[in-house]
């Protein structure tokens, strides 16, 4: 019905024809309301704002499935590493926030308006620093090019892009207009489940090297942990990440068409391990999973 309604208000609105709707004993505010979800379903982008309650639905939902980790030098810990690689990443506008997921599988998550986690069974994994600074450096990736945005578009079969114009017309004092918050989360985690586009993710992989071998880490640091990937098929804790994820064999070699030797004079000078991820890596261990 939703839909109907909203299809019939774009044509009365694209004639001009809004007296028709006041005639009908529909108030000028709903008239307002109903353009403003009319124009975000014909404009090709989102606002930061839109955004930002993206992100906050996608991160909300992660978060519901698993907590954070309950420990303090963990996420310090993060926080360091993500902003250091957030200086390299030549962008300046985005609010970065890094966390460590209470959860043994192996995974790393994005979310639209600067969120990248991580979780506590990729740490237990990893062979050193610049491992995870190239899966982190991936995740921020989708965030900079908007893929998850980009694709969560494509997908929305429920309206929730256009409940978001209803949302930003409430601030304005429109009632009744929020629509957007559980049609958003529905469709985040769709999102997640269903993994983004092959081409998303080799993207992602390519500028997640540049990003860390900007920041001085191992530029092969990405590429050991795609062949580590490799040699855990079919292993427990896994399983999500093959599901969403194109093969390894296939993302080492998309990589390799762009790595081949350019990156190997950055390897000698490059950081690849240090003794603060040895001791986050020891915490995440030995760190309980939550209680359900």
């Amino acid at each position: 019905m939703k839909k109907i309604i909203l299809a019939t208000a774009l044509v009365v609105l694209a004639s001009g024809c809004t007296e028709q709707l006041r005639r009908a004993g529909i108030t000028d505010e709903n008239i307002n309301a109903v353009a403003s979800v009319a124009g975000t379903l014909n404009k090709p982008d989102t606002t930061p704002a839109e955004e930002a309650r993206i992100g906050h639905a996608a991160a909300s939902m992660l978060l519901g499935a698993a907590p954070l980790v309950n420990d303090q030098e963990m996420m310090q810990y993060i926080n360091q590493l993500g902003g250091w690689l957030a200086r390299h990443t030549g962008r300046n506008d985005i609010n970065w926030r890094f966390g460590v997921i209470n959860s043994s599988n192996v995974n790393a998550f994005a979310a639209p308006d600067g969120y990248v986690f991580v979780t506590k069974g990729l740490l237990r994994e990893l062979g050193n620093e610049s491992e995870l600074a190239g899966v982190v450096a991936h995740e921020m990736a989708h965030v900079i090019k908007r893929h998850y945005v980009i694709a969560m578009r494509k997908k929305d079969t429920s309206g929730a892009f256009a409940n978001l114009a209803a949302t930003s017309a409430r601030s304005a004092g429109v009632k009744g207009a929020d629509l957007a918050a559980e049609p958003l989360a529905n469709l985040a985690q769709n999102m997640y489940s269903s993994g983004l586009d092959k081409g998303d993710e080799y993207d992602a992989d390519r500028l997640g090297v540049i990003y860390a071998t900007r920041a001085g880490y191992d530029p092969y640091g990405l590429p050991r942990v795609i062949n580590l990937y490799a040699s855990k098929a079919g292993s427990s804790g896994f399983e999500l990440l093959f599901s969403t994820h194109p093969s390894p064999q296939d993302r080492l070699q998309q990589l390799d068409k762009v790595m081949g030797e350019r990156f190997a004079a950055y390897e000698a000078n490059s950081v690849i391990d240090n003794a603060a991820f040895k001791r986050i890596q020891t915490r995440a261990i030995k760190l309980a999973d939550p209680k359900r």
